[in-house]
């Protein structure tokens, strides 16, 4: 693959659905690149598709049309077993819910990814364990999901995101389910790790005060993505 290359790239992305006899335009020609360790904030009402396009860019669901890149590589059109192996091995993906495995501690929550990965494992209990420390949760290691908060259950879910060592960290309205106070935390920790790690992040929210912390902001608006920075740009020029 390409190091030279964006670690994710969407080229002219496309995405309808069939609504009763009609064509519902959700996408219309999305063109994003994301470079390495920069982190995104995807903004925009409910229902502008910003699902959608998280699901194109992790290789979930294929675009009408258009092309997806990662680290320069063509995906658009690859099997569904290599389109697996890929979002295994180079994308973390965290949701709005932390769908933790309610029989199994935290600590083995973060491990299952990497033991599937085929890490062994000492070496995955050791890496679980780092992770749940630097989203501090040490005191919470042998706690199941029912004997957590909101907010440790979905850092412990970022912490799953990131056991595989990811490059590209896709999340949907991570701190979305949780109230002000501990949505101000889990991100602060997201944000933290997400740049100590080195990765890439796109991140969708609602929440435009955490918007604002991140490298910078794109915004879906009947189907087409802006670029806020040259929207600011537009705004200031016309202002003076």
């Amino acid at each position: 693959m390409n190091k030279k290359a964006p670690v994710l790239e969407l080229k002219n992305v496309y995405r309808s659905f069939k609504q009763g006899t009609q064509n519902l335009q959700v996408l219309r020609g999305i063109d994003l690149e994301i470079e390495r360790g920069e982190v995104v904030a995807l903004t925009g009402p409910s229902g502008s598709g910003k699902s959608t396009l998280l699901q194109i860019a992790g290789l979930l669901e294929k675009p009408t049309k258009g092309d997806i890149y990662l680290d320069g590589q063509n995906c658009s059109k690859l099997g569904d077993a290599i389109r697996t192996s890929l979002r295994r091995d180079y994308l973390g993906f965290v949701y709005q819910y932390h769908n933790l495995l309610a029989d199994f501690d935290a600590v083995e929550n973060v491990m299952l990814p990497q033991l599937i990965a085929g890490v062994k494992y000492k070496t995955a209990e050791e890496k679980a364990k780092w992770l749940l420390k630097k989203m501090g949760l040490e005191k919470r290691f042998k706690h199941r999901p029912a004997e957590m908060s909101g907010g440790e259950q979905q850092r412990v879910a970022i912490a799953r995101a990131l056991a595989n060592a990811p490059k590209l960290l896709l999340a949907d309205e991570p701190t979305g389910n949780l109230d002000p106070k501990t949505s101000e935390t889990v991100f602060a920790e997201l944000l933290s790790v997400v740049k100590e790690t080195g990765l890439s992040a796109l991140v969708a929210t609602h929440n435009l005060e955490l918007a604002d912390r991140m490298d910078r902001k794109v915004k879906l608006d009947s189907g087409k993505l802006i670029d806020m920075r040259a929207e600011k740009f537009i705004s200031e020029k016309n202002f003076y």
